[in-house]
């Protein structure tokens, strides 16, 4: 198993889609220092490299992220399919099952690289303003970017890192739903506009109570800024998660390729 998934890993950083995302989410925010008009977009005085990766993520968390997730994700099985590569790989001693849950663990892991490249862009544009001890907050943290007093870099690297972890978290149901709908249409483009539309959709049903928004996956994509209540936004994901991945795993048992 641990085979499959460092080929399948090896693929995943192969694609062309893959390579061009984390080259975004590690140069975009490069710019930050450049961009005179930052603050004013934001409505907050940055005081401090520290805030950076929360600037980058409120840019990138709500499309380019999911896009990025979505046609690398879907390309997992569109691209095998179109290669032709598939079908001999199915024809291996090796089941289904484990082929798929080979792609569906390194698709859960694309989003924590994204995010992680994100990060790693953002401080190496942190060192423009400092990353030393500074008042405020890094935006990932208790009063967000006002905060609530003096931060040490310790304290302000351990927000930047909660928060994204839970971004990375946030994001593995669009991979998994990505890899369903690769499985379902088993072709790249279809499948991530699948993902995509699906996404939009669920932002669209604002328009419903608070008690069925509360469940829509949508709902729960600003959790990595969120300052407390956390567990059953990241529970209801992680079902969202388990539940794409498990259909995904049943569609292709079925699937003829």
């Amino acid at each position: 198993m641990l085979t499959l998934i460092a080929l399948e890993f090896r693929k995943l950083l192969k694609a062309r889609s893959a390579r061009l995302a984390l080259l975004v989410c590690f140069g975009l925010p490069l710019l930050w220092p450049l961009a005179p008009r930052l603050e004013a977009l934001f409505q907050v005085d940055l005081t401090s490299g520290w805030q950076l990766p929360a600037v980058s993520l409120g840019v990138l968390v709500q499309f380019l992220l999911p896009l990025f997730i979505a046609v690398t994700c879907a390309e997992l099985i569109g691209a095998e399919v179109s290669g032709g590569t598939l079908a001999p790989l199915l024809l291996r001693p090796v089941n289904r099952t484990r082929v798929l849950l080979g792609k569906l663990l390194v698709a859960l892991l694309y989003p924590a690289l994204l995010i992680a490249a994100t990060v790693a862009g953002s401080l190496l544009a942190g060192l423009f303003l400092g990353l030393g001890p500074f008042t405020g907050g890094t935006g990932l943290g208790p009063g967000y970017f006002a905060g609530v007093g003096a931060l040490t870099p310790g304290d302000a690297l351990g927000q930047v890192l909660r928060g994204a972890l839970l971004a990375a978290v946030m994001l593995m149901p669009v991979a998994a739903l990505a890899l369903l709908f690769g499985v379902l249409y088993l072709g790249t483009a279809p499948a991530a506009l699948a993902t995509l539309a699906t996404l939009s959709v669920l932002r669209l049903l604002v328009v419903f109570p608070e008690s069925v928004q509360r469940l829509l996956l949508t709902s729960h994509l600003d959790l990595y800024a969120r300052q407390g209540g956390v567990l059953q936004g990241l529970v209801l994901l992680l079902i969202y998660t388990a539940a794409f991945g498990w259909l995904a795993v049943y569609a292709f048992e079925r699937r003829d390729v």
